[in-house]
């Protein structure tokens, strides 16, 4: 229940946003649903007068479709031929009172008597707004869709009924295919209508979204609530609900989190009588922990297939995301495109700069400033459930994301800031781009989730990183030659971070480290520059340093025998300018020990000595003779 209680209070400590209308980055609308609502996507508008009479109507473009709407617990979980209408805006089968009229076809009882009645006794209560009460006057008329095919909304065949599908043979009769056939997926009969009020006095809100309409059902539904029970979210006494929220994760998601409908079955069949028995949870904090996390998951929430990962706080929403690299958190990008990547932070100066860039979410701390991590997904379209939630103090989340980012980390070459610029950055990957380097950049995604949330332990938990994973980036880093060069570059940064999680090195070349397999690396990183210097610019093909780096890796001493061999062409090539490299290869190799020059396969310290010795070369750096400097 801890879940359900962060995301009430989350709504609690967020109620000026209730109706409030956000856009995300594509532009798409959302809100923080006030209670006892719910959104559908509208076909048709329909505008009537503050007297109850038709004014006009449209066809609702599919960006303005999304529609508040207000609704009861049974329509809100309605399914196949159930009647239960929606308060105001529904389908054209219920707020349509000649719907039979016109060839609309309906399997049992009538649904509009059933809206219609629902519909007066909102009307004629007291919390009726004049808004209810002239749609009601109209509605109640019963010539709905009369009054939209005179306006060329709906359209008949020859005998008067609804046209179901739009063929060649209406196109003599009406012309151009009807707008309303472009927005609706099936026939007329499944456009859904959503109702405003018109003014020729003054403008008013759209019923959809004008507060008053909203307080107004809230009152009025609270009234007509079940028995009270005691809620095990809030330890009160309130009146409870056994149907919850779906629409979780969007408009068309099926699957609910609290369900127990399954009376039949083995649910909980010998352990309790009634599915209230396991749990019960008032209607109120049902509504509005399910709110909330619709609210955040549009918000703030990254879907991987359907799987949703989502961090907030209690007192402060917005929250380094514990997925991002450190390039987002830190927000480098203009510092990386002034300095075109020559510029890069290491050990405590960049330990320094994460503080920095975490210390503003570290202002007016308090023992109740939580952080809350939860994974949502779904095994069938019915059911979701939480695969992991965390509530954990927000200054211990901060340091525990602080040292991920300042441990796990290396030089990373493979971002670009917004002016589509090469941005290198210092720092620990992303998760997802962990999952790039372990597994390929097409694997299916169902692969890259199940990584992404194996990996969040690592982080807020401090927990090793899966051994598996490890191996699986560091074998994809030593087969160059199977990977485009632009994906080994990534894989080999994003491995050496992983690796260097354990081993707590800098990018900065260590000439003081003797350990065998840090050494073995360098001396493949130096043959690998010596060999593309004497190549040039032009020559694209790889080098044999970077074609034999597989077996190099399983058998280091057999392979550098082969590889310092292929070098002797280039050298020769290179003449004096390969000296300072040459040189650099017999100290490197003489500081081998006999006895650990042999062929036992290398760990993944031979890629840090590799991407270290490597970097080192291609920085511009003093040499005696100012000829030797590497440049690439």
């Amino acid at each position: 229940m801890s879940w359900l209680l962060s995301l009430y209070q989350t709504y609690e400590s967020n109620l000026g946003q209730v109706g409030v209308i956000e856009k995300k980055h594509n532009e798409q609308e959302f809100t923080l649903l006030p209670i006892s609502h719910t959104t559908q996507n509208a076909h048709i508008e329909v505008e009537i007068t503050e007297d109850g009479e038709f004014h006009s109507a449209k066809v609702v473009d599919k960006n303005d479709a999304n529609t508040l709407i207000p609704c009861t617990e049974s329509s809100a979980s309605r399914s196949g031929s159930k009647i239960a209408p929606y308060p105001l805006h529904d389908k054209l089968s219920y707020v349509a009172g000649d719907f039979k009229a016109f060839g609309g076809k309906i399997k049992k009882e009538e649904p509009f008597t059933y809206y219609i009645a629902q519909l007066e006794k909102w009307a004629k209560s007291p919390y009726a707004t004049p808004k209810v009460r002239s749609i009601f006057t109209y509605l109640a008329k019963k010539k709905l869709i009369n009054d939209l095919v005179r306006e060329k909304i709906l359209f008949l065949d020859a005998n008067g009924q609804l046209i179901k599908s739009w063929d060649k043979k209406y196109e003599a009769l009406h012309g151009e295919k009807p707008t309303i056939f472009s927005v609706i997926a099936g026939d007329q009969e499944s456009a859904f209508v959503r109702f405003n009020v018109y003014s020729p006095n003054k403008v008013l809100t759209k019923v959809w979204k004008d507060v008053e309409m909203y307080d107004s059902f809230i009152r009025y539904y609270q009234d007509s609530l079940g028995e009270e029970d005691l809620c095990f979210v809030t330890g009160k006494r309130l009146p409870c609900t056994d149907r919850h929220a779906n629409k979780i994760r969007n408009a068309a998601d099926k699957a609910k989190l609290i369900s127990a409908n399954d009376t039949s079955g083995f649910t909980f069949r010998g352990r309790f009588n009634k599915g209230h028995e396991v749990a019960s949870i008032s209607y109120e904090v049902s509504q509005k922990a399910h709110n909330a996390l619709k609210w955040l998951i549009n918000r703030q929430g990254k879907v991987i297939d359907n799987r949703v990962f989502l961090v907030w706080g209690n007192d402060d929403l917005d929250l380094p995301d514990v997925t991002e690299d450190s390039f987002d958190l830190l927000s480098i990008g203009s510092t990386t495109n002034e300095k075109k990547g020559k510029i890069f932070y290491t050990g405590q100066d960049f330990a320094n700069e994460v503080n920095k860039a975490l210390e503003g979410y570290r202002n007016n701390l308090s023992t109740k400033s939580k952080v809350n991590i939860i994974i949502l997904d779904s095994a069938t379209t019915g059911r979701l459930a939480v695969l992991y939630f965390r509530n954990l103090h927000k200054e211990q989340y901060l340091d525990r994301l602080a040292k991920w980012h300042t441990t796990c980390v290396w030089l990373h070459p493979y971002r670009k800031n917004a002016k589509d610029v090469d941005a290198p950055f210092y720092g620990a990957p992303s998760t997802k781009d962990i999952a790039y380097a372990a597994y390929g950049p097409k694997v299916n995604e169902k692969i890259v989730k199940g990584l992404m949330e194996r990996m969040l332990p690592c982080i807020v938990d401090e927990k090793k990183i899966p051994l598996d994973i490890i191996k699986s980036a560091f074998y994809r880093a030593s087969n160059p030659v199977s990977l485009e060069k632009w994906e080994w570059e990534k894989t080999l940064s994003v491995t050496c971070a992983l690796i260097n999680k354990q081993e707590g090195l800098d990018v900065a070349l260590d000439n003081e480290n003797n350990d065998r397999d840090y050494l073995f690396g360098r001396l493949l990183a130096i043959a690998d520059v010596l060999e593309r210097r004497a190549l040039g610019s032009d020559e694209t093909r790889a080098t044999n340093a970077i074609r034999y780096m597989n077996s190099f890796s399983k058998h280091p001493a057999r392979t550098w025998k082969t590889i310092q061999e292929s070098l002797q062409p280039y050298q020769a090539r290179l003449g004096t300018k390969a000296m300072y490299l040459s040189n650099l290869i017999d100290e490197v190799a003489s500081r081998i020990q006999l006895e650990d020059f042999n062929n036992k396969s290398l760990s993944g310290k031979y890629l840090l000595g590799f991407y270290s010795q490597r970097h080192n070369l291609y920085q511009k750096k003093e040499k005696v003779n100012i000829d030797e400097q590497i440049s690439i």
